[in-house]
């Protein structure tokens, strides 16, 4: 059963949807919707659970947060959008490709990737679930999520970049956190719905991202027949928060090509 999603709904034009990565919230689209309201729709909504998001009651999966997506274009009467989405973002507009393809006018990959975990990946991902529910005032993911989010560009040189980032990450509700670390260890591959795509496609990836490296994009990259792969230097995982300049030039670029 799909929840209301509370998500931001800004500018005309082309609807854009972009889908926040784990463990952040919407928030982290700010610069997005600035870039991007001039010229185009931008909906951002904070997936189940994060932000101002109910979690609900139904068992992990990103089938379900894909449905959550499908019903606030319902509820606005938006037949088709350009789906977007960074890291978890991007395995929840997999799905919404794979289960709504009739509604994806165009898509947009970022530091994502399309296989689904291996066995040690799905295991870390359970064990972190288990115990920020057993301590929701952990450390576990300041300590070990926080550093595989940025780049070492962004560390040494954009502080306040890095302390929003960490800002973001503490305010992340354990229960949340637990649901999607789960809905993500029990994804499909989806690289079979890559190829299936008669969409528009744009890949980003970080140089610098260690979490969804290049070849993770590559791989996408040659699934989609439509694709179009843009690396952004000085970045690592979180290239539309490091580097919100050269990401929304990319992005803009692939929209205006949309016609």
């Amino acid at each position: 059963m799909s929840v209301e999603l509370y998500h931001r709904d800004t500018g005309q034009g082309l609807p854009v949807v972009l889908l926040h990565a784990f463990p952040v919230s919407s928030a982290m689209w700010l610069s997005q919707r600035e870039a991007l309201a001039p010229a185009y729709r931008v909906i951002t909504p904070d997936q189940r659970g994060f932000g101002g998001s109910p979690l609900g009651a139904d068992d992990p999966d990103l089938g379900l947060a894909a449905d959550d997506v499908v019903a606030l274009l319902d509820a606005k009467n938006i037949d088709s959008a350009v789906i977007g989405g960074l890291s978890m973002g991007g395995y929840v507009a997999m799905a919404l490709l794979r289960r709504h393809p009739q509604r994806v006018r165009a898509l947009v990959l970022a530091d994502t990737k399309a296989g689904a975990d291996p066995e040690p990946a799905r295991a870390n991902r359970h064990r972190i679930a288990a115990a920020v529910e057993a301590d929701e005032r952990s450390s576990l993911l300041l300590e070990e999520v926080l550093p595989t989010l940025v780049g070492p560009t962004t560390v040494a040189t954009r502080p306040m970049v890095h302390g929003r980032i960490r800002a973001m990450v503490q305010s992340a509700p354990a229960a949340a956190v637990a649901w999607a670390q789960r809905a993500m260890a029990a994804r499909p591959d989806s690289l079979d719905t890559l190829r299936a795509a008669t969409v528009p496609a744009l890949i980003i990836v970080g140089e610098e991202d260690t979490l969804s490296p290049s070849t993770e994009a590559e791989v996408m990259t040659a699934a989609i027949g439509e694709a179009r792969l843009v690396r952004i230097p000085a970045a690592g995982h979180l290239t539309a928060v490091e580097a919100p300049e050269p990401f929304n030039t990319a992005l803009l670029s692939f929209l205006d090509r949309l016609g």
